[in-house]
């Protein structure tokens, strides 16, 4: 058990790692008074998923998740 408690933990510390890098790579979502208005919806902002902030924020959600599950088998082997 404690080798395998030893590998979580690593997954745990490298996928936190990839959290805080991910997170501080995307831009603000700072639109200004034209997101009242509709004016922040843009041809650009329909296809977000194909640019890189698309990718960084898939990027984001998936190590978040690996990272939840990792703590929580943390708590429950450790």
């Amino acid at each position: 058990m404690a080798i395998l408690n030893g590998v979580i933990t690593v997954l745990l510390v490298v996928t936190a790692l990839i959290l805080i890098v991910t997170v501080l790579l995307q831009p603000g979502e700072s639109n200004g008074l034209g997101a009242i208005a509709g004016g922040a919806e843009t041809f650009f902002g329909k296809n977000k998923a194909k640019t890189m902030e698309g990718k960084l924020a898939l990027a984001t959600k998936i190590s978040a998740g690996v990272f939840i599950i990792c703590a929580l088998l943390i708590a429950v082997i450790g």
